[in-house]
């Protein structure tokens, strides 16, 4: 397998007695003075953050993924973890600014207009500004018109499409007074979400119940594919008939089970033959989130079989030269592995998330690739820092625009 994308895993492979020296097995979360240098190195990186920032800051860039908004859900993230009324008020003025400059050509959390729409509702609930907060919802659902068009060339997947709309709703819902965001709404846009799956199956005669393609190209990942598109659904499967789930959603999963490569790892696309990308974005790190619901819902140990293979491959070569981010960097391998820690309950797992923190810890330091966007959610030191606070309470952390 060539190392040309990752670096070999430096750290030891787990031992109890190994972990010993960084977890306290009696609270299952790491002992006292490592939470305190982890700390130690993300409040240091928030300086440099925040240093480069007022030099760098491209205000035409709205989004959570590479722009104004996703420094907005790290602060909003901050002031939730650190209980630090300064970190909001910070999410407060990048939203103001960022909702004034919205383009109005997309709608997806990530790259479109509900991102910066969900924060902002989310943080004028905070603050106790419902005339704000009912500006920001009732915009983010006048966007649904081109989400509920089945016949709309929008895709369906988490970085542009229908799925990354139905995790803004989602979102808000969860933080702000529910019923702002109708249940119905909701219902729609998971329907539509299937149809055009089994509407794409029907087309090309394929026998898989649910299909998905962007730029006519049938992607497994999270970003651009069938595993974030599964991942969201299978979240809210309660919202769904047990026919929808089990006729429908599982045996998509059971196909998408059939591509996995030897190694634990799952390829980019269909008829891919290349084992290299171990990314959040395209290979097993977007996949250990999928097969870990699947195992959550259908109770079905293969489910839980696959997502160890992931994790295993994520340990082998998650230590990314393309950079510490989320998307496609170590921040979001050792995310990946922190949430496994949370389904299985196994100290393995928060000890190798606990690995990539200190990797991540020495940010820069690695010679890694400097990404587009170096400062940003996804692709650069927000995502890492964004990490590291998750690591202070292991069992809170969530991937942030993924996990609900």
């Amino acid at each position: 397998m060539s190392d040309d994308r990752y670096f070999k895993n430096p750290f030891p492979n787990y031992k109890p007695e190994i972990a010993a020296e960084f977890i306290d097995f009696e609270t299952k979360e790491l002992k006292p003075e490592v939470r305190s240098s982890i700390r130690n190195s993300t409040l240091k990186l928030i300086q440099y953050l925040e240093r480069k920032l007022e030099e760098e800051i491209d205000w035409k860039d709205t989004s959570v993924y590479t722009g104004t908004s996703g420094y907005t859900l790290l602060y909003l993230h901050l002031a939730e973890c650190f209980n630090d009324e300064r970190y909001l008020q910070k999410a407060y003025s990048l939203a103001e600014k960022s909702l004034k400059c919205l383009k109005g050509r997309r709608i997806s959390f990530l790259c479109g207009d509900s991102g910066p729409l969900a924060l902002g509702a989310v943080i004028y609930e905070k603050l106790g500004l419902s005339a704000d907060v009912q500006f920001c919802v009732s915009n983010l659902v006048k966007l649904k018109n081109e989400v509920l068009e089945l016949g709309s060339s929008l895709p369906d997947e988490l970085l542009y499409g229908r799925v990354g709309y139905l995790y803004a709703l989602l979102f808000v819902k969860q933080k702000v007074t529910s019923e702002l965001i109708d249940t119905d709404l909701i219902r729609s846009v998971l329907l539509v979400i299937l149809e055009s799956g089994k509407y794409l199956s029907k087309r090309k005669k394929v026998t898989v119940p649910l299909s998905y393609e962007w730029h006519d190209k049938n992607y497994f990942g999270a970003a651009h594919g069938v595993s974030g598109i599964l991942t969201l659904l299978l979240q809210v499967h309660e919202r769904l008939t047990t026919s929808e789930v089990n006729d429908l959603i599982r045996p998509t999963v059971d196909r998408l089970a059939t591509y996995i490569f030897p190694s634990g790892n799952l390829p980019s696309s269909e008829g891919s033959t290349s084992d290299k990308l171990v990314h959040w974005c395209h290979g097993a790190p977007g996949a250990i989130f999928l097969f870990s619901y699947a195992y959550k819902v259908f109770k079905d140990p293969k489910y839980l079989n696959y997502a160890k293979g992931c994790a295993d491959v994520i340990w082998l070569r998650g230590l990314l030269k393309k950079g510490y981010g989320l998307c496609h960097g170590t921040a979001g391998n050792g995310s990946a592995l922190l949430f496994f820690y949370q389904v299985t309950g196994d100290i393995k797992y928060l000890y190798m998330a606990s690995q990539f923190a200190r990797w991540c810890q020495d940010y820069g330091k690695h010679n890694c690739r400097t990404p587009d966007r170096p400062l940003s959610m996804f692709e650069g030191l927000a995502g890492t820092i964004y990490f590291l606070t998750d690591m202070e309470k292991p069992m809170r952390a969530k991937f942030p625009a993924f996990i609900l």
